[in-house]
């Protein structure tokens, strides 16, 4: 017996003004699955992963996690489902630039009401996972790019979300850097268990997921399975 999907979109529809951004998004996603979301500047991904995660609520549709329909959440409910439940990773870091590698990743640990010396002892054991031990005293300014970016996956995964959402995580990022970040991302998700929803227009990077989706137009134009 197939365990029930963590995640589950339906008949989402989502506007802006006069743009229609989804029509009628139906999604699926596995416990566990790293799922890859691809599609061209303005379809509709980002405003997918948005309702997905509970940032913003669908006109109409559903979006439920692990049985809770999240669309039926008040904002407060959803962002103590996004603090406790969910990791974020978007195309820029978004670190704290005044505070150095290891406090940034414990903030979601100390927001949450871990004490300090707890909080601190879980950053330094994901930054180490992310071979980035060295650099736990370093502020943003003093990291490259690919460190930085892997400091912003450890701060998404400090708190055992159950699924990261990364939006464009390499968007920033040269070839090279951009392997090492995924490399180490698609790793650690993997022996976690944690599911994923990442959002590129990159297939290099869609590539390290299990399965894409395409968007286009604010619909779903094709479901792929990963390659052997």
């Amino acid at each position: 017996m197939n365990p029930a999907p963590i995640l589950t979109a339906r008949g989402l529809h989502k506007s802006f003004g006069r743009t229609d951004a989804l029509r009628g998004v139906d999604v699926t996603i596995q416990r566990g699955e790293v799922l890859a979301v691809m599609g061209p500047s303005g379809s509709g991904k980002s405003t997918l992963l948005h309702c997905l995660a509970g940032v913003i609520v669908p006109d109409s549709g559903e979006v439920v996690f692990d049985g809770t329909s999240v669309s039926a959440l008040g904002e407060r409910d959803r962002s103590r489902l996004r603090l406790g439940q969910f990791g974020f990773v978007f195309q820029f870091g978004q670190l704290l630039p005044d505070l150095n590698a290891i406090d940034n990743v414990a903030m979601p640990l100390l927001l949450a009401g871990t004490g300090r010396r707890e909080a601190t002892r879980r950053a330094l054991e994901w930054l180490e996972r992310f071979r980035l031990g060295d650099a736990a005293g370093q502020v943003p300014g003093e990291m490259s790019g690919g460190q930085a970016q892997r400091v912003a996956v450890a701060r998404a995964m400090v708190a055992g979300p159950k699924v990261l959402f990364a939006d464009e995580p390499t968007g920033s990022l040269d070839s090279l850097a951009a392997e090492q970040v995924l490399t180490a991302m698609i790793e650690q998700v993997r022996l976690a268990g944690t599911t994923v929803v990442l959002v590129t227009h990159d297939p290099r990077t869609a590539s390290y997921a299990d399965r894409e989706v395409i968007v286009r137009d604010g619909r779903i134009s094709g479901a792929y399975e990963a390659a052997a």
